[in-house]
């Protein structure tokens, strides 16, 4: 399984699901992120996501097919 490490924007407390798709390539854009979500493929920590734009804050992992990001604190 790939892992990526996606550090936060500065200052940021949370990223949107659908975005951090987006941001790590995984998805062509928030919207298709969305539907990914939608359509069960994504984990957070784990658990399936059902919220299309549930904050994601630093510290969990989101799973989507067979890559892992790890979302982290800027430095």
């Amino acid at each position: 399984m790939q892992t990526i490490e996606f550090d936060l924007a500065p200052g940021a407390s949370y990223i949107e699901v659908n975005q951090l798709l987006k941001a790590t390539g995984i998805s062509d854009s928030g919207g298709a992120g969305k539907a990914m979500v939608a359509d069960g493929m994504v984990r957070v920590d784990g658990v399936v996501e059902t919220r299309k734009t549930a904050k994601i804050r630093a510290g969990q992992t989101v799973t989507c097919a067979d890559v892992r990001i790890v979302v982290r604190t800027a430095d």
